[in-house]
C-alpha cells in the first residue's frame, strides 16, 4: 500500500491512521449513544417541546447578535494588530487573547463582579439576570477568537497590494475596504462561523452573568444543564442532538467554503 507522495506503508502510517480511525469512532459513538439511549418517538416529541423551541430561538437570536457585533470591533482590531507598530503592542496582544486561555467561568464571574462596581452598577439592571447579559458573556468568549482569526488572515495577505491602492489615490480606509477586506473573505467566512458556533455553544460566562433561569435565560447549553438537574433524560438528548446537528452543519459549510476562498 503507498501514500500521498509514492511513499511506502509503514508501522508510523499504520498508527497514524489508526489513531485517525479512533478518534473518528469516538465521536460518532458518542453521537450514537444519544440516539441508542433514548427512543425515537421520545426525542421528536422534546424536540418540538415549548421549552426546547424556547432554547433555539433564544440561542439563533443571541448567538447571531454577539457574533455580529464581534465582528464589528474584531475585524478592525485584527487589522490594526497586522498592519500598525505602536508602543505597547506585545501586551495589547497578550490582554486580547486573554478569554482564549481564560475559563469561560472565569471570565463571567468576572463580568458579574465589574456589574457589581460603582462604575458598572449603572448598567446592571440591564445585564445581570437578563437576556442582554448572554449576548454580552457570549461577546466576551468569542472576541479575541475572532480576533485572533481574522490577525492571520491579514498577516497573511501582503500589504503591498494596499500600498499600490495609496499610490492609485484610495485612502487607508478605502485600501483596507476595497483591498485587504476582500482579499481577507475566507478568514472572514472562518470567522463569522466559527464564533458563532462557539457562541451557541457558550455556557459558562452565560450562567455566572445571565443566570439559568427557565424560559428566560434559557438558551441551549443552559437547557441541558437545567434539564441534567432534573433528571429529563429525553429533553437534554435533544438539545445535545441540536447544538451537535448545527455545529456539524456549520463546519461543513467552512470545510467547503474553505476550499473556494483559503482563510490565509
Amino acid at each position: 500500500m503507498r501514500l500521498n507522495g509514492n511513499r511506502s506503508f509503514s508501522s508510523f502510517s499504520f498508527l497514524a491512521l489508526a489513531s485517525l480511525l479512533a478518534l473518528f469512532l469516538f465521536f460518532v459513538t458518542l453521537l450514537l449513544s444519544v440516539f441508542l439511549y433514548v427512543g425515537p418517538r421520545e426525542l421528536a416529541s422534546s424536540l418540538l417541546s415549548e421549552e426546547i423551541l424556547f432554547s433555539i430561538r433564544l440561542s439563533l437570536i443571541t448567538a447571531t447578535m454577539a457574533t455580529a457585533a464581534c465582528l464589528l470591533v474584531a475585524v478592525p482590531a485584527a487589522y490594526a494588530l497586522s498592519r500598525f507598530n505602536f508602543r505597547g503592542k506585545g501586551l495589547v496582544d497578550v490582554l486580547l487573547y486573554l478569554p482564549i486561555g481564560m475559563p469561560p467561568v472565569a471570565l463571567g464571574a468576572a463580568l458579574l463582579i465589574f456589574f457589581g462596581t460603582p462604575m458598572g452598577g449603572i448598567f446592571s439592571a440591564r445585564f445581570v439576570f437578563e437576556v442582554p447579559g448572554i449576548i454580552l458573556a457570549q461577546f466576551a468568549v468569542i472576541s479575541a477568537l475572532a480576533t485572533k482569526i481574522m490577525k492571520s488572515t491579514f498577516d497573511g495577505i501582503d500589504p503591498e497590494y494596499e500600498s499600490v491602492a495609496r499610490t492609485l489615490g484610495c485612502s487607508r480606509f478605502q485600501a483596507f475596504y476595497k483591498v485587504a477586506l476582500p482579499l481577507a473573505k475566507g478568514g472572514l467566512i472562518t470567522a463569522v462561523a466559527i464564533s458563532w458556533i462557539r457562541a451557541l455553544g457558550e455556557f459558562g460566562a452565560t450562567v455566572m452573568l445571565a443566570g439559568a433561569t427557565r424560559m428566560k435565560t434559557e438558551t441551549l447549553p443552559v437547557a441541558i444543564f437545567l434539564n441534567l438537574e432534573t433528571a429529563d433524560v429525553v429533553k437534554m438528548s435533544a438539545a445535545v442532538l441540536i447544538l451537535a446537528g448545527v455545529g456539524l452543519t456549520a463546519l461543513i459549510l467552512i470545510h467547503k467554503l474553505g476550499k473556494r476562498w483559503p482563510a490565509v
